[in-house]
C-alpha cells in the first residue's frame, strides 16, 4: 500500500525529530602518523571499553559524550577556559591507544566552539559525570597526556600531536551547545 506523499514526508519528518542526531563531531583528520592510520568517529551508544590497551590501534579516535547539558558543577580544564556552573556544554572523547609507542598528528572539528580541554587525570575524572553513553572507561588513573604530548585548539578545531605507547592518550573536550545534537531527555 503506497502513502501519499505528504503522508511519506510527514512520517520522514516525524522519525527524524526523535531519532537522536550525533553529529557534532563533524569530521577529523591524521595529518602525520602511523602507516595507513585514519580518524574514526565511534557511536557512543555502542558499547566498547576505551582505556586499557584494548584498541592497539594506529587510528585516532573520538565519540561524543553528553550534550547540551546545562552544568550543575564548575569543571577545571588544562587548556582554555574553566567550564563554569550554569553553562550548557557539549562533551567529547578524543584518544590515540596504538599497539606500539607512536606519533600520531592531526585535527578534529566539532559543530560549536571549544571552550575548554581537560587533558590531565584528576580533571578527566572529575569530569566523568559528562559521559552519558555505554562506553566503559577502563584504567582511569592512566588517562590523560604526558610532557611530549600537545593539543591546542582554534575555534571549532582541535589540534593534537600525541606520542603514546601503553595505555594511550586520553583527552576530554568540552564545546558550547552544540546546534545539532539531540537536547537531552530530562
Amino acid at each position: 500500500m503506497k502513502l501519499p506523499a505528504l503522508a511519506t514526508l510527514a512520517a520522514i519528518a516525524s522519525l527524524s525529530l526523535t531519532a537522536p542526531t550525533q553529529a557534532v563531531i563533524l569530521s577529523g583528520s591524521v595529518t602525520s602518523g602511523p602507516e595507513g592510520a585514519v580518524f574514526q568517529e565511534l557511536h557512543p551508544f555502542s558499547v566498547f571499553s576505551v582505556g586499557s590497551d584494548n584498541f592497539d590501534s594506529p587510528n585516532l579516535y573520538g565519540f561524543n559524550e553528553d550534550q547540551n547539558i546545562l552544568l550543575t558543577t564548575t569543571l577545571a580544564v588544562n587548556i582554555g577556559r574553566t567550564v563554569t556552573e550554569g553553562q550548557t556544554v557539549a562533551s567529547h572523547y578524543i584518544f590515540f591507544d596504538p599497539r606500539r609507542s607512536a606519533r600520531i598528528q592531526g585535527t578534529v572539528i566539532f559543530d560549536a566552539e571549544i571552550i575548554g580541554i581537560a587533558t590531565n587525570r584528576a580533571n578527566l575524572n572529575a569530569s566523568d559525570i559528562l559521559q552519558n553513553n555505554a562506553v566503559t572507561y577502563l584504567s582511569p588513573n592512566a588517562r590523560g597526556l604526558e610532557a611530549q604530548d600537545s593539543v591546542s585548539f582554534s575555534g571549532p578545531t582541535l589540534t593534537l600531536d600525541f606520542r603514546a605507547s601503553s595505555p594511550g592518550d586520553y583527552i576530554r573536550v568540552f564545546t558550547q551547545e552544540s546546534p545539532t545534537a539531540s537536547i537531552p531527555a530530562p
